[in-house]
């Protein structure tokens, strides 16, 4: 049975007392709500890019119009990163995730009434506008619930409900297109269940460990000893220019090979291999499948290795393999003429895309506990304006060049210089403490 701990009574148990009760494990229930946010989050998210294909032809979209369409999402989402970074700091990631999922809900559902091009485009800047402040909250929860030794392993699942919200919202969008005849239908139920789960956030979710009934004394005291050194590490540290520089170009540029993925991967998937809209869903849901696996598999594996590594070794070169397999893969990608094929390695893709969710355990480790959601905002907004270029980029390259094996060359080329900044961010070094396990 788990005892409620005051921020009062917190503090007066002798820490023996306390490090003697073995510690609930709230901390990663409250992960799990954040994780499935985030899966609604991007299934909202991809719906339009499922249903692209088919409103294209209703709404008569040229391709550089979609490409406008899906990227005014990220108009909205970057411009509003860094207010909603501050927010969180001020009023606490609690408040700014319940309101941000209630208003990204409501204007998905919204979209189930647009006339054309325009409207959908208006929409759509409401919904990045309304999702703009999740990750870095997610970033912020990290800090403050989290040891230093469980940080890639809160940050990746976080993360991972993005592939995962893509694979289960490229089924679930498309099953109710087909099964209701109609994508406005599919968008409206999308999004009264997302307007649900702001409920569930406010009811579970605390800014602080001290705050929740459901935390023991063991379980506070396990994240004060580890968490606590971090943040006093890094208290007084300043992020340098060339870290600031890599984890900004660096995230911008991985962002544009996932969201690239995201935004077009169905287009290509209808035009490049000839699937039909039920075999674009299929293959979107194993090959995001895969990303959310990979993301996993890059968090737990990260937080292994630095029990015997330097924390900077272990995860540049982890982020490193990353980018050199990505850029290998699409290089690879048009010799292959078999569709099925062509997916595997898509699935290879995604799998090895993922690892880059390693990047929201880097404010945490960067920024002391009080500036970890600004500082997580603003690599957001880097991604962000990669999420914005790509979608534009993609559909002007198809516009005048007709040639997806430009595209896929492109994405190996951001690889690239995603691999070039993230040597350029100073980690620091040295191995977890054994309390921090």
């Amino acid at each position: 049975m788990t005892t409620s701990v005051t921020p009062e009574a917190a503090a007066s148990p002798p820490a023996a007392i306390a490090r003697a009760e073995a510690p609930s494990r709230v901390r990663w229930r409250i992960f799990a709500v954040v994780f499935v946010l985030v899966v609604m989050n991007l299934l909202d998210r991809i719906s339009l890019s499922i249903a692209m294909p088919t409103i294209g032809k209703e709404f008569g979209l040229s391709p550089t119009m979609q490409g406008l369409v899906l990227s005014s999402f990220f108009w909205s989402y970057a411009l509003l990163q860094v207010p909603g970074g501050w927010l969180i700091d001020r009023f606490g990631p609690r408040k700014v995730i319940t309101g941000s999922t209630a208003l990204w809900g409501a204007f998905q559902a919204l979209a189930a009434f647009a006339t054309g091009g325009i409207s959908l485009m208006a929409t759509r800047m409401a919904l990045g506008a309304a999702e703009a402040p999740l990750f870095p909250a997610g970033a912020k929860l990290n800090a403050l619930w989290l040891s230093s030794g469980e940080r890639s392993r809160g940050a990746v699942l976080v993360d991972a409900g993005s592939p995962l919200g893509a694979a289960i919202g490229g089924i679930v969008i498309s099953y109710l297109i087909v099964a209701f005849g109609s994508w406005r239908t599919a968008f409206f139920i999308a999004g009264a269940v997302t307007v649900v789960m702001s409920w569930v956030s406010w009811r579970y979710l605390r800014d602080h460990p001290s705050q929740h009934p459901g935390v023991n004394g063991g379980e506070l005291a396990h994240i004060r000893a580890t968490a606590g050194n971090a943040a006093a590490a890094a208290q007084d540290r300043r992020i340098a220019p060339r870290s600031w520089c890599g984890l900004t170009i660096g995230r911008a540029c991985w962002a544009m090979v996932f969201f690239g993925l995201l935004t077009w991967g169905p287009n290509y998937l209808a035009h490049a291999r000839g699937f039909d809209l039920k075999q674009i869903g299929m293959a979107m849901f194993f090959i995001f499948l895969s990303g959310a696996v990979g993301s996993l598999a890059s968090g737990f594996g990260a937080d292994a290795l630095m029990r015997r590594l330097p924390r900077a070794l272990v995860l540049k070169g982890m982020l490193t393999v990353s980018g050199l397999v990505i850029c290998a893969v699409f290089l690879l990608l048009p010799r292959i003429d078999d569709p099925v094929e062509a997916v595997v390695l898509l699935c290879l893709a995604a799998f090895i895309t993922m690892w880059g969710s390693l990047y929201w355990s880097l404010p945490a480790i960067l920024a002391p506990a009080h500036r970890v959601g600004i500082v997580g905002a603003t690599m957001n907004f880097a991604g962000s304006l990669g999420g914005i270029a790509v979608p534009i980029l993609v559909g002007l390259i198809l516009q005048h060049l007709g040639s997806y094996q430009t595209v896929l060359h492109f994405f190996a080329a951001c690889a690239v210089v995603f691999v070039a900044c993230t040597l350029l961010i100073d980690l620091g070094s040295g191995k977890l403490d054994k309390e921090s396990r």
